[in-house]
């Protein structure tokens, strides 16, 4: 009898953990399917600002800068039909190298292959037919109805380097 009560408790815990690992939420403490007006209030609380609104599709996409996290320059809220759909978050660290960038990106997909399994490669690119070499490399998680991405994007023309390291949370 009480390997059966082992075993029932088992299975329980064994759905529970799968259920906490299926669910994704967006970063600062938001919820999917979050309405615009409970999003701007968190972001005017948190003394951010939103610098752009605009519309595309059937979304609504918002560009904000302000929010305190060591690198972020800005942050992408994506709304469809008035709910929080996409949180994209931008980071830009103007006086790294690329070596440095490379360790941050490896830093963050282990940390996310350790959580969440490993990701999926879904870009290795180095563009050289322009006087612009650009660089992406992205992986990419699906945890039950949210997909998770993770890139780097490099642009460099002579002196002029842009860099930048994106994570996008995004509802299925």
């Amino acid at each position: 009898m009480s390997r059966l009560l082992i075993s029932v408790l088992f299975l329980f815990l064994a759905a529970a953990i799968a259920r906490g690992a299926e669910e994704l939420l967006p970063p600062f403490g938001f919820r999917w399917n979050d309405p615009m007006s409970r999003v701007e209030a968190v972001l005017k609380g948190a003394k951010a600002t939103i610098v752009s609104r605009e519309k595309k599709e059937n979304r609504e996409v918002w560009t904000v800068e302000g929010l305190v996290h060591p690198g972020l320059k800005r942050t992408l809220f994506t709304f469809k039909g008035g709910a929080l759909f996409g949180v994209e978050l931008q980071y830009e660290y103007p006086d790294w190298s690329i070596e440095r960038y490379n360790e941050r990106m490896g830093e963050i997909r282990r940390y996310f292959d350790a959580k969440y399994g490993t990701g999926k490669l879904v870009s290795r690119t180095r563009d050289t037919d322009s006087d612009v070499i650009q660089t992406l490399v992205g992986y990419q998680w699906t945890i039950g109805a949210t997909m998770l991405e993770l890139f780097y994007f490099s642009a460099q023309h002579d002196q002029l380097v842009f860099r930048t390291i994106s994570v996008d949370y995004k509802a299925l």
